[in-house]
């Protein structure tokens, strides 16, 4: 096929995105472009090949037949440039400013609460953070750096540096209001969750021996961070992964009424290119990470340790 015949790649790029999200406002988001800019550029591929590639009805972007196989074809081939070019970027050790892909909650809890104490160990290395919702876009993104739970992507290596640990956490003036003297009397509350954990809650009451149990109500946001902040003004009760609330259970604005079970997880990775993983400005990020890490875990286990029903609050 002669080039000329190409169909416009930006609206291939436009297409991808919003079918894949499943949204022309998410692909919009991605794109770092509008969603008339990705709705412009949909309809120009769909006069270009003269098919719908899109149901017009709702508000999220149902692919029609023809649209699900174009998204087939197309996926892989998009993912296989992402690749090769990343490849031809990491042959060279980074230079300048490490880009790093973070999930929000993640960012916003963890991470940029640490960086001044980063900051100060190398003052010469500069980090500039962009996040994503979802960990398969990370790995899409350019960046040096992906900070994310465990992974496989090729070409990438990841070193695990912070573990997790989740309990049901509640504000206090909740906790007096509607007591939590044992798993069953979650029946009473609000369970908060967040869309991007579908499954925190269900392994905690398998692990609690109440699989079956039905709270009086609950309630999903779209992120984890949504969830933190219903559970401070006391909405309900949060799974919450005990390293992104620490400052909250140190503070006493959030309290664990029970110590176990607590669930874990295989936590947090830093993944990089294979070809530049050991160069300086990433392997001072990573020993900086695992040490950081270190810290947050053995807090959270005093926290454990020390029996949160009883009020005890997080060592400082």
């Amino acid at each position: 096929m002669a080039r000329t015949r190409l169909p416009p790649l930006n609206a291939l790029k436009s297409f991808e995105a919003a079918a894949r999200l499943g949204s022309f406002t998410r692909a919009a988001g991605e794109l770092g472009v509008t969603h008339g800019a990705v709705s412009r550029q949909v309809r120009l591929l769909e006069d270009w090949l003269d098919t719908p590639l899109f149901l017009r009805t709702g508000r999220n972007a149902v692919a029609t037949r023809a649209g699900m196989e174009l998204l087939a074809e197309i996926g892989p081939l998009f993912d296989r440039l992402a690749a090769a070019t990343q490849h031809l970027r990491n042959r060279a050790p980074p230079s300048g400013p490490l880009h790093l892909s973070v999930l929000p909650t993640f960012a916003m809890r963890w991470l940029i609460p640490r960086l001044p104490e980063f900051e100060r160990e190398h003052p010469g290395l500069e980090l500039r953070i962009v996040t994503a919702s979802i960990p398969a876009e990370q790995f899409r993104m350019d960046v040096n750096v992906v900070i994310s739970g465990p992974s496989r992507q090729p070409g990438w290596v990841g070193t695990r540096f912070l573990g997790e640990a989740r309990l049901p956490v509640l504000s206090p003036a909740l906790l007096r209001q509607i007591p939590l003297r044992r798993p069953h009397d979650l029946v009473h509350h609000t369970l908060l969750h967040a869309a991007t954990l579908p499954q925190a809650w269900p392994r905690w009451l398998a692990a609690a021996g109440v699989p079956d149990l039905k709270p009086v109500r609950e309630q999903i946001f779209e992120h984890f961070y949504f969830a933190i902040q219903a559970a401070l003004e006391g909405l309900g009760v949060l799974m919450g992964p005990v390293a992104l609330i620490g400052e909250e259970l140190r503070a006493r604005r959030l309290v664990a009424p029970f110590a176990e079970p607590a669930t874990r997880t295989r936590g947090y990775f830093l993944f990089a290119p294979a070809a530049s993983r050991d160069s300086p400005p990433i392997a001072a990020l990573r020993n900086w990470l695992i040490r950081a890490g270190g810290s947050t875990e053995a807090e959270f286990s005093a926290y454990l340790a020390a029996g949160p029903a009883t009020g005890a609050a997080v060592p400082g």
